[in-house]
């Protein structure tokens, strides 16, 4: 009998479905030579503290650093996540083979591993590896069974995730509660992704809140009804502005020069997981979580692919099933038929399976949507992926570019404007200037004016003004430019080349920054005010006493993130890895130890609890 375990129930009846593995039994279905069954997310956990060292149960300095000899996991305590184990394990030591059909990525082989650890499991172990779960795709999955051990480094990346994790987070909270709590209950949370996002998020408020405006004006005439600024720029003394308008009122503005440039602009990208929670955030306010959530059930509905991954690229095989699943996709006819009468784009900025690990991006499967049961936010975020995958066939948008400079006296001026020649992959989107990476605080309405004719050397009366004007502050973080700094370690990239090179080294990992943002929420280590994310005292007062750049420090945060990738890929030593955090682990207690003169500090009426 094969065993084969998925990580949902509802994900173990689809692949019964396909199996024949029809007869409902408690806890798994059987049939066809195979017993389906199914864990809930983790069943298992690392150990507790005190499940090594009984006195580590209590919260005491003289414990730390508690760094166990060796690892061990137990099961979550809960009687029915035990009461589901023991059927799996039962049918784990009858098994004449097992077929580990968690999700396809490091957490899925993290939560199944361990389920099989526990259970004793000696049988051999094949790996499905499916990046939808329809029929097909399943079907397709189990004729390519690959074995177990081919996705060891994967294994052995989540494990020194969740062990890095655990040493730095029992450690840190301990030493952090213990030594500068205010408040006999409170419990100062540390963790490895956290405390550096949280330290993002305060850095950026006092940025703000320090931040000293400056004021500057800008010199503008008004010519023909156009808008001309000077290309001076920001002038920063006011008394140099009044003197220019002096020089140039009741003098003629000329046209000296006409430029004008053609250009292309490419459909959007395809969405990884990160890019999508931006624009759900963006256009729907939809938080990270909710947007994880959306999506998670329209992969379990099979209407779109495995949502848990980091890249916006296609591997090449997946150009001949493209036609099929733009066919499927019923409701966006209007769209696809102009797309089948010719051979489909196949551009490199889509298709490039060097750019593609596990999964590649998220796209429609080519189920009909309308024949499934869906609220409004997932048929708005199906919405999402159905258009960005159909507009990357279609051609690139054509548009004009058209700068206008002029002169009155020696004082320059210049006006530029957009014109669209040709829609191409805009019509999908209604026309709009949808782009998913759009810079904040873009002129919009500055590049899309039309500009009228103009004649080189043409000269008239204009209208000069001088704008009071101050500098502005950065913007408070919301979810979407949340995740965008965690995506690459808190420094500000726009370039989608630059951002993909620096993805290795970003914070958290897409599946898991919603969680983390959660998380800060939960502790009330920030707030949300509108859309903007803001610290509360008390996450501002931990930070400030936290000195150790090891704890709080997106760099080095991603530097390790690094590691782990280094680790699935072969390419660094897991029990290196492990050994390196103990070091550090070791050395945070130290200095903390040593440290007699830091305590925490809390602004006016800010005793908040944790």
């Amino acid at each position: 009998m094969i065993v084969c375990i998925a990580e949902k129930p509802s994900v173990a009846r689809d692949i019964a479905k396909v199996l024949g593995a029809t007869a409902s039994h408690d806890g798994y279905m059987e049939g066809n030579g195979y017993q389906v069954t199914w864990t809930f997310g983790h069943l298992c956990t690392l150990k507790e503290p005190h499940d090594y060292y009984e006195p580590w149960k209590r919260w005491s300095l003289g414990a730390l650093p508690m760094i166990p000899p060796r690892f061990g996991i137990k099961l979550i305590d809960d009687k029915g996540y035990e009461k589901q184990f023991r059927t799996i394990e039962k049918l784990m030591k009858q098994a004449d083979g097992i077929v580990n059909c968690g999700d396809a990525g490091q957490e899925g082989e993290l939560i199944q591993r361990w389920v099989m650890q526990k259970a004793g499991a000696t049988c051999p172990v094949q790996r499905l590896w499916i990046s939808s779960l329809t029929e097909e795709s399943i079907r397709e999955g189990f004729k390519n069974l690959r074995p177990q051990d081919d996705y060891q480094s994967l294994y052995e990346a989540g494990l020194c995730r969740a062990i890095g994790d655990w040493l730095l987070g029992m450690n840190a909270t301990r030493l952090y509660t213990i030594r500068f709590r205010t408040e006999p209950k409170q419990v100062l949370s540390i963790g490895r992704v956290q405390t550096p996002t949280l330290a993002m998020i305060v850095k950026r408020y006092d940025e703000i809140k320090n931040f000293k405006p400056e004021n500057y004006w800008i010199l503008s005439t008004l010519y023909r009804g156009v808008t001309f600024n000077s290309t001076k720029g920001k002038i920063k003394n006011p008394d140099e502005g009044t003197m220019a308008i002096q020089a140039i009122s009741g003098k003629d503005f000329t046209v000296t020069a006409i430029q004008q440039k053609n250009g292309t602009e490419a459909p959007p990208r395809l969405f990884d997981l990160t890019s999508l929670q931006v624009e759900c955030n963006k256009k729907y306010s939809l938080s990270a979580d909710d947007t994880l959530k959306l999506i998670q059930s329209l992969y379990e509905k099979k209407l779109t692919t495995y949502p848990r991954v980091d890249t916006t690229y296609l591997s090449d095989d997946i150009y001949a099933k493209c036609p099929a699943i733009l066919q499927g996709i019923r409701p966006y006819a209007p769209f696809v038929q102009p797309l089948m009468g010719s051979r489909l784009k196949k551009s490199k900025k889509v298709f490039d399976t060097s750019k593609v690990t596990d999964h590649h991006a998220i796209i429609p499967t080519g189920l009909d949507p309308s024949a499934a049961a869906l609220s409004h936010d997932e048929k708005r975020v199906y919405d999402l992926v159905a258009r960005r995958f159909i507009a990357v066939f279609y051609p690139d948008c054509k548009f004009s570019t058209t700068t206008v400079t002029g002169q009155v006296e020696e004082v320059g001026f210049k006006a530029t404007g957009k014109q669209i020649l040709d829609e191409g992959w805009r019509v999908v989107f209604g026309g709009s200037a949808e782009k998913a990476d759009e810079a904040e605080g873009s002129d919009a309405a500055d590049k899309e004016q039309v500009l009228p004719a103009f004649q080189e050397g043409e000269h008239g009366p204009h209208e000069p003004s001088l704008a009071d004007k101050q500098t502005t502050p950065p913007k408070p973080y919301t979810e979407a430019t949340l995740l965008r700094a965690m995506e690459t370690a808190g420094k500000a990239v726009d370039n989608d080349e630059l951002r993909d090179a620096m993805k290795e080294n970003g914070i958290g990992r897409p599946s898991t920054r919603a969680a983390i943002i959660e998380t800060l929420y939960r502790r009330h280590y920030i707030s949300k005010v509108r859309k903007s994310l803001e610290p509360t005292p008390t996450g501002i007062a931990l930070i400030r006493v936290i000195d150790e750049e090891l704890l709080k420090s997106p760099e080095l945060t991603g530097q390790w993130e690094k590691k782990l990738r280094d680790i699935e890929a072969h390419r660094y030593s897991a029990a290196q890895f492990v050994d390196e955090l103990k070091q550090m682990v070791t050395q945070v207690v130290q200095h903390v130890l040593a440290d007699g003169t830091r305590r925490m500090e809390y602004g006016q009426d800010a005793r908040n609890k944790i």
